[in-house]
């Protein structure tokens, strides 16, 4: 297997403390430095959040705006991946910093169970947020944390709602979510070439400890991978992560063990049809 690996660096969330680890990025001049460390080692997107200024999480367009400039300054090429998720605001709130026309942003299709509450995805806000993305030029990453979403994701892109082929991935491990479970994650692999086609792009994620398992069976299956202290602050049960680097590094070290390059933004930015900036 040869084809290039597309690494995700999801930097900072909206759970993570530094009293979970102190690598943890909160401000936005410490996302910027630690982006950029992470891109140099092998991330061609970034998964970004933002905090206020008490460390709580926010969809302050302000401060995504802040970070995105930081980042397009400092990481020339590489793609942007702003959060619409839901533990940074309700509502239309949550997609306010989409007129800012990042590279792309997630976009979950329908609710599900978290650890103590429901990740709500009302279908008029999902329209909404989808809207959104196509008025700015934003490309969709599906967050799929159960199969409907994905099944669900196919019916808005063959009735218009996402204008352009959706970039699908799995995230298991979620307490009263998906669980890890390898004849599901095969499943979903054959339900997304079934639906969007042999040669559609994906992605997958782990939670906590399963960050490296997922990672795993990402690379080895063709597939694309999300890394980062968002999902998981540690190397292994008694080391902490000493930065989103590590954990990036380690992913490149998967690719490398499984024949595959790491992909370049340039790689990354053609597999998922995105345009190459011409300032980069």
């Amino acid at each position: 297997m040869s084809d290039p690996c597309i690494l995700c660096v999801a930097i900072t969330g909206s759970l993570p403390t530094k009293a979970n680890n102190p690598a943890v990025p909160i401000t936005i001049p410490e996302q910027i430095e630690s982006t950029h460390e992470a891109f140099e080692a092998g991330a061609s997107i970034v998964h970004a959040h933002v905090r206020d200024d008490e460390g709580r999480p926010t969809a302050d367009p302000d401060r995504f705006a802040r970070l995105l400039e930081g980042i397009r300054q400092h990481c020339p090429g590489m793609i942007v991946q702003l959060s619409t998720g839901g533990r940074s605001g309700a509502g239309r709130e949550r997609g306010g910093m989409l007129r800012l026309a990042p590279d792309m942003a997630s976009l979950a299709v329908g609710s599900n169970n978290f650890p103590t509450r429901v990740y709500e995805n009302a279908p008029d806000l999902v329209d909404w947020l989808a809207a959104e993305m196509a008025t700015h030029g934003v490309m969709p990453e599906i967050e799929a944390f159960d199969l409907s979403h994905i099944l669900h994701a196919h019916t808005m892109w063959k009735d218009g709602r996402l204008k352009t082929r959706p970039y699908v991935q799995f995230v298991m491990g979620v307490k009263n979510a998906m669980p890890v479970d390898r004849d599901v994650f095969d499943y979903y692999i054959r339900t997304v070439k079934r639906l969007f086609g042999e040669d559609a792009p994906w992605c997958a994620a782990g939670i906590g400890a399963h960050q490296l398992t997922l990672n795993e069976w990402a690379i080895g299956a063709g597939g694309h991978a999300r890394t980062g202290l968002e999902d998981n602050v540690r190397l292994d049960r008694d080391t902490l992560a000493p930065s989103n680097a590590a954990l990036v590094k380690r992913a490149a070290e998967i690719c490398a063990r499984n024949g595959r390059p790491v992909a370049t933004w340039q790689q990354a930015r053609d597999i998922l049809g995105l345009k190459q900036p011409a300032d980069a």
